[in-house]
């Protein structure tokens, strides 16, 4: 498996697959590449997808050091760099977003196109999650936690035909040290003043029903960032990509694709 070194000095794997303008696909926190696996393919006719563990995932280092969602978009670039790609297709979701909105920010010049799917813009900007999520994520009994979990990426008929295995619910590889910088990562994330300098033509979009990561920072993110459009998807909830790929999957080729 291709790695690279990153800026931190330590080893991030990454992974290629497809065909076509090179395309980042950025997980959510606390998960490797494999959150996009049931999803991956459909944009692999059209695209080179290019997907990585972040540090404490999967095949990467694990180093109990801080992490934040501006070292994970140097990450990103370091890997382009690895790749030879001057320029690619952004595409992150929930915490990926958040990782997505620095490299827009940051490196504008390697971003062909972004999209931002149920994430947020981060600080008191940002709209959270209710306390009764917070609760239901926190009980002590694990099993029930990841129940709630479930329960808020999924639409209970989705999750009675699909029993798992689910890769939204975090890498099963992560030492506990790599979950806790994972979660201080996606919390400190504050990208609001700097949404308004994304010069890529962008594409906010959410499932209605998100509690997990509310809907309604879809508007906020998009009347920051110049000419950003937004798609709603009815009834969806956290990982709307997957759920409702016969959805949002189109929406987001045709969006590349313009």
């Amino acid at each position: 498996m291709p790695e690279v070194i990153t800026p931190s000095g330590h080893k991030v794997a990454y992974q290629t697959a497809g065909r076509g303008e090179p395309l980042v696909l950025l997980a959510g926190q606390a998960n490797s590449h494999r959150w996009w696996d049931p999803v991956r393919s459909g944009f692999e006719d059209d695209h080179t997808t290019i997907t990585f563990d972040y540090l404490g995932t999967g095949d990467s280092d694990k180093p109990d050091i801080p992490y934040g969602t501006r070292g994970f978009a140097a990450d990103v670039i370091a890997i382009l760099d690895d790749l030879g790609i001057d320029r690619a297709h952004v595409y992150g979701t929930s915490m990926g977003g958040r990782v997505a909105q620095w490299v827009a920010a940051e490196h504008a010049v390697r971003v062909r196109s972004l999209i931002l799917g149920c994430t947020s813009p981060g600080g008191p900007h940002a709209v959270e999650r209710g306390d009764e999520v917070r609760r239901s994520l926190a009980q002590p009994d694990r099993a029930a936690a990841t129940r709630a979990l479930l329960e808020l990426m999924y639409t209970p008929e989705w999750l009675a035909a699909h029993p798992g295995p689910h890769h939204t619910t975090g890498d099963p590889s992560m030492p506990a040290h790599a979950r806790r910088r994972h979660l201080r990562a996606s919390a400190a994330h504050d990208a609001w003043e700097a949404l308004p300098s994304i010069t890529a033509p962008t594409l906010v979009i959410h499932g209605t029903d998100d509690l997990f990561n509310p809907a309604a920072n879809a508007p906020l993110i998009a009347g920051r960032i110049p000419g950003a459009v937004r798609h709603l998807i009815r009834g969806a909830r956290h990982a709307y990509f997957e759920e409702f790929a016969a959805e949002a999957s189109p929406v987001a080729l045709d969006f590349l694709a313009g």
